[in-house]
Protein backbone atom coordinates (compact mmCIF):
# COMPACT_ATOMS: atom_id res chain seq x y z
CA UNK A 1 0.00 0.00 0.00
CA UNK A 2 3.07 2.32 0.51
CA UNK A 3 4.41 1.58 -2.30
CA UNK A 4 1.23 2.33 -4.59
CA UNK A 5 1.63 5.78 -2.72
CA UNK A 6 4.85 6.30 -3.41
CA UNK A 7 4.71 5.40 -6.60
CA UNK A 8 1.53 7.04 -7.44
CA UNK A 9 2.63 10.13 -6.21
CA UNK A 10 6.33 10.19 -7.93
CA UNK A 11 3.96 9.63 -10.90
CA UNK A 12 1.96 13.04 -10.42
CA UNK A 13 5.29 14.68 -9.52
CA UNK A 14 6.88 13.83 -12.88
CA UNK A 15 3.86 14.91 -14.77
CA UNK A 16 3.22 17.92 -13.02
CA UNK A 17 6.74 19.32 -13.22
CA UNK A 18 7.22 18.68 -16.62
CA UNK A 19 8.25 21.59 -18.48
CA UNK A 20 5.77 23.51 -20.98
CA UNK A 21 8.77 23.04 -23.50
CA UNK A 22 7.90 19.47 -23.90
CA UNK A 23 4.34 20.01 -24.84
CA UNK A 24 3.78 20.04 -28.46
CA UNK A 25 2.35 23.18 -30.07
CA UNK A 26 -0.78 23.65 -31.99
CA UNK A 27 -0.08 23.49 -35.51
CA UNK A 28 -0.39 26.54 -37.23
CA UNK A 29 -2.57 25.97 -41.01
CA UNK A 30 -3.49 27.90 -43.44
CA UNK A 31 -5.45 27.90 -46.80
CA UNK A 32 -5.56 29.50 -50.17
CA UNK A 33 -7.97 29.33 -53.07
CA UNK A 34 -5.71 30.24 -56.07
CA UNK A 35 -9.00 30.44 -57.95
CA UNK A 36 -10.05 33.27 -55.76
CA UNK A 37 -6.29 35.07 -56.51
CA UNK A 38 -6.97 34.64 -59.92
CA UNK A 39 -10.20 36.62 -59.67
CA UNK A 40 -9.46 39.07 -57.16
CA UNK A 41 -6.14 39.90 -57.48
CA UNK A 42 -4.37 42.60 -60.08
CA UNK A 43 -2.40 40.39 -61.79
CA UNK A 44 -5.08 38.06 -62.38
CA UNK A 45 -7.14 40.28 -63.58
CA UNK A 46 -4.34 41.67 -66.22
CA UNK A 47 -3.78 37.96 -66.81
CA UNK A 48 -7.67 37.02 -67.71
CA UNK A 49 -7.73 39.95 -69.35
CA UNK A 50 -4.74 39.40 -71.88
CA UNK A 51 -6.09 35.65 -71.80
CA UNK A 52 -9.61 37.01 -73.11
CA UNK A 53 -8.10 39.74 -75.65
CA UNK A 54 -6.00 37.01 -77.33
CA UNK A 55 -9.08 34.78 -77.55
CA UNK A 56 -11.23 37.09 -79.46
CA UNK A 57 -8.34 37.76 -81.54
CA UNK A 58 -8.05 34.39 -82.40
CA UNK A 59 -11.67 33.25 -82.52
CA UNK A 60 -11.94 37.16 -84.94
CA UNK A 61 -9.50 35.18 -87.18
CA UNK A 62 -11.19 31.95 -87.34
CA UNK A 63 -14.70 33.64 -88.04
CA UNK A 64 -12.72 35.99 -90.59
CA UNK A 65 -11.66 32.48 -92.11
CA UNK A 66 -14.96 30.27 -91.79
CA UNK A 67 -16.55 33.58 -93.63
CA UNK A 68 -14.21 32.77 -96.22
CA UNK A 69 -15.29 29.48 -96.74
CA UNK A 70 -18.51 30.11 -96.56
CA UNK A 71 -18.13 32.23 -99.79
CA UNK A 72 -16.02 30.35 -101.53
CA UNK A 73 -18.95 27.16 -100.90
CA UNK A 74 -21.94 29.51 -101.82
CA UNK A 75 -19.65 30.66 -105.67
CA UNK A 76 -18.98 26.98 -106.06
CA UNK A 77 -22.82 26.24 -105.55
CA UNK A 78 -23.67 29.24 -108.13
CA UNK A 79 -21.11 28.04 -110.64
CA UNK A 80 -21.34 24.00 -110.28
CA UNK A 81 -23.87 24.00 -112.95
CA UNK A 82 -21.77 25.53 -116.01
CA UNK A 83 -18.47 24.29 -114.74
CA UNK A 84 -16.74 21.37 -116.27
CA UNK A 85 -16.80 17.96 -114.59
CA UNK A 86 -13.11 18.45 -114.55
CA UNK A 87 -13.27 22.02 -113.20
CA UNK A 88 -16.05 20.83 -110.37
CA UNK A 89 -13.46 18.60 -109.19
CA UNK A 90 -10.53 21.29 -109.57
CA UNK A 91 -12.77 23.50 -107.44
CA UNK A 92 -14.38 20.65 -105.00
CA UNK A 93 -10.32 19.57 -104.40
CA UNK A 94 -9.41 23.22 -103.73
CA UNK A 95 -12.03 23.50 -101.12
CA UNK A 96 -11.22 20.67 -99.08
CA UNK A 97 -7.92 21.47 -99.34
CA UNK A 98 -8.62 24.85 -97.37
CA UNK A 99 -11.44 23.25 -95.08
CA UNK A 100 -8.52 21.18 -94.07
CA UNK A 101 -6.57 24.37 -93.76
CA UNK A 102 -8.88 25.84 -91.44
CA UNK A 103 -9.46 22.83 -89.51
CA UNK A 104 -5.63 22.59 -88.87
CA UNK A 105 -5.80 26.65 -88.08
CA UNK A 106 -8.04 25.75 -85.82
CA UNK A 107 -6.04 23.13 -84.06
CA UNK A 108 -3.13 25.15 -83.95
CA UNK A 109 -5.13 28.21 -82.30
CA UNK A 110 -6.15 26.08 -79.56
CA UNK A 111 -3.29 25.01 -78.94
CA UNK A 112 -1.01 28.20 -78.91
CA UNK A 113 -4.14 30.19 -76.77
CA UNK A 114 -3.92 26.84 -74.03
CA UNK A 115 -0.08 27.39 -74.31
CA UNK A 116 -0.56 31.46 -73.46
CA UNK A 117 -3.29 30.24 -70.92
CA UNK A 118 -0.82 27.84 -69.27
CA UNK A 119 2.13 30.16 -69.19
CA UNK A 120 0.50 33.11 -67.80
CA UNK A 121 -1.06 30.67 -64.96
CA UNK A 122 1.81 29.17 -64.04
CA UNK A 123 4.08 32.54 -63.51
CA UNK A 124 1.05 33.79 -61.17
CA UNK A 125 1.27 30.37 -59.79
CA UNK A 126 4.72 29.95 -59.32
CA UNK A 127 4.70 33.91 -57.63
CA UNK A 128 1.77 32.98 -55.40
CA UNK A 129 3.43 29.88 -54.32
CA UNK A 130 6.45 32.02 -53.37
CA UNK A 131 4.36 34.69 -51.60
CA UNK A 132 3.09 31.79 -49.51
CA UNK A 133 6.21 30.50 -48.54
CA UNK A 134 7.10 33.76 -46.95
CA UNK A 135 3.77 34.43 -45.21
CA UNK A 136 4.28 30.45 -43.67
CA UNK A 137 8.35 31.50 -42.30
CA UNK A 138 7.26 34.65 -41.17
CA UNK A 139 3.90 33.35 -39.33
CA UNK A 140 5.12 30.24 -38.12
CA UNK A 141 2.81 28.27 -40.24
CA UNK A 142 3.43 24.75 -39.83
CA UNK A 143 1.06 23.78 -43.32
CA UNK A 144 -0.37 25.89 -46.03
CA UNK A 145 -2.72 24.38 -48.48
CA UNK A 146 -4.42 25.13 -51.58
CA UNK A 147 -7.60 24.57 -51.19
CA UNK A 148 -8.45 22.78 -54.76
CA UNK A 149 -4.98 20.87 -55.01
CA UNK A 150 -5.53 19.30 -51.91
CA UNK A 151 -9.12 18.72 -52.17
CA UNK A 152 -10.20 20.27 -48.71
CA UNK A 153 -14.01 19.97 -48.65
CA UNK A 154 -14.48 21.65 -45.74
CA UNK A 155 -12.23 24.37 -43.16
CA UNK A 156 -12.69 26.99 -41.05
CA UNK A 157 -12.58 30.38 -41.88
CA UNK A 158 -10.01 31.51 -39.90
CA UNK A 159 -7.69 29.17 -41.50
CA UNK A 160 -7.87 31.13 -45.11
CA UNK A 161 -5.54 33.50 -45.76
CA UNK A 162 -6.34 34.13 -49.69
CA UNK A 163 -7.24 37.76 -48.59
CA UNK A 164 -3.99 38.57 -46.79
CA UNK A 165 -1.98 36.69 -49.67
CA UNK A 166 -3.90 38.75 -52.15
CA UNK A 167 -3.00 42.14 -50.44
CA UNK A 168 0.87 41.16 -50.72
CA UNK A 169 0.75 39.87 -54.03
CA UNK A 170 -0.85 43.25 -55.24
CA UNK A 171 1.75 45.22 -53.22
CA UNK A 172 4.07 43.25 -55.13
CA UNK A 173 2.85 43.91 -58.40
CA UNK A 174 2.07 47.70 -57.98
CA UNK A 175 5.75 47.63 -57.20
CA UNK A 176 7.18 46.32 -60.23
CA UNK A 177 4.65 48.03 -62.23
Amino acid sequence: MKRTIVMLSMILFFFGSVPGGFCADIAKIGVIDFQKILKDSSAGKITQKQISEKGAELQKKLQTEKNQLDELQKAFEREALVLSPEKQKEKQREFRIRVNDFKKMQDDFAKEFKGLELRLLNSIQKEVFAIADEIGKEQGYLLILEKKTAGILYHPSQLDITDQLIKKYNLKVSKTN
